[in-house]
């Protein structure tokens, strides 16, 4: 296997509410169907490119009240053109929005750093944690007793990942309990391997796409 590099150290996450909502909101439109000219199909830009043509002719050649319907027709396309794309965009945000409302990032997000090794990926977090950590994605781990606690996620734990422009996401099971972790790509600015960990996730899951439904009930 090729070499990667590795974190010596954990590095801090550092994940902000507002990042953390970017992030989910990024990973939802990545999922959802894209909304913009190139997804028009090719069917409708004839349709479009015949109405807008008859419209020109009529106007060109038709004269008095009757240019009203061609005048309809060309609205009608323009109408048409900006809720395929721009009125799409927005019900999709508004959704987004309201699904999200109520959500907050799990408090231990905001202290959680992050390590990268050939066996798996570190979580660790100062031990003042431990109280909060009971029912987070880190219950049902093995810890390591210190100043901070670790745990260790096996790559063969993860499931599923995916990523956007500007995050990683995985989804991971341990020992029946299931888990889900965030990854920011401007961690790279501070060293820490991204390449490393998509090298490593395409090893265990090559197809990208997070797939719910291959995790079991918690038992």
């Amino acid at each position: 296997m090729a070499l990667y590099p590795y974190t010596l150290q954990p590095i801090a996450l550092n994940l902000t509410e507002a990042e953390f909502h970017q992030a989910q909101f990024e990973l939802f439109s990545s999922a959802s169907p894209s909304f913009g000219l190139s997804s028009i199909k090719t069917k409708e830009w004839i349709i479009m490119a015949i109405v807008v043509i008859l419209a020109i002719a009529g106007l060109v050649f038709v004269t008095g009240y009757s240019t009203i319907i061609f005048w309809v027709m060309l609205v009608s396309a323009a109408i048409y053109l900006l809720v395929r794309t721009l009125g799409f965009k927005w019900y999709v945000k508004r959704e987004f929005e309201k699904q999200v409302a109520d959500q907050e990032m799990p408090d231990e997000m905001r202290q959680m750093k992050l390590g990268v090794q050939k066996h798996g990926l570190v979580m660790a977090m100062p031990n003042n944690q431990s109280d909060s950590t009971k029912n987070s994605q880190m219950r049902g781990m093995q810890m390591r007793a210190g100043s901070t606690q670790q745990a260790i996620i096996p790559w063969t734990a993860i499931k599923s990942w995916d990523e956007t422009d500007d995050y990683i996401f995985m989804m991971f099971e341990m020992k029946g309990q299931q888990g889900s972790q965030i990854v920011p790509k401007r961690l790279k600015a501070q060293k820490f391997p991204i390449d490393t960990v998509r090298q490593h996730l395409e090893e265990v899951i090559p197809v990208k796409g997070l797939q719910t439904e291959n995790l079991q009930p918690p038992a």
